[in-house]
């Protein structure tokens, strides 16, 4: 999945204010229509628009080790949703692990991510 990393806190804020979500056992995900996908498309050296991807991980789900594992977790499961049917493109998307996250494994996270975003209408 071509994507960039959201990495302004007000990006977050407009996403989470939206509230267009769908959830599962392990994630929930968010998204909203990315009004800079234009100027994006254009900088972009494919000259294809791409998403923004931001994973937010509360310190209420552990240490800075179980942190840094519920986010490998969450992008490889990206990977497989994204080899699973592509995604429409144009959006920002953040991902919020849940606590069941911590015992499960990439394929399980996968599998929750399709069906978020099918419910969302994200595949083309």
């Amino acid at each position: 999945m071509r994507y960039r990393t959201l990495c302004e806190n007000h990006l977050y804020k407009k996403v989470f204010a939206e509230n267009n979500r769908a959830g599962a056992r392990t994630v929930t995900v968010y998204i909203l229509k990315d009004l800079h996908a234009n100027r994006l498309k254009k900088e972009n050296p494919e000259k294809k628009k791409i998403n923004r991807v931001g994973i937010s991980v509360s310190k209420k789900l552990g240490g800075a080790v179980m942190r840094n594992r519920a986010k490998r977790v969450i992008r490889e499961g990206c990977r497989g949703a994204e080899k699973y049917q592509p995604l429409k493109k144009g959006y920002l998307i953040v991902i919020v692990p849940r606590s069941e996250i911590l015992t499960s494994k990439s394929p399980e996270v996968c599998k929750d991510l399709v069906s978020c975003f099918e419910r969302l209408g994200m595949f083309e």
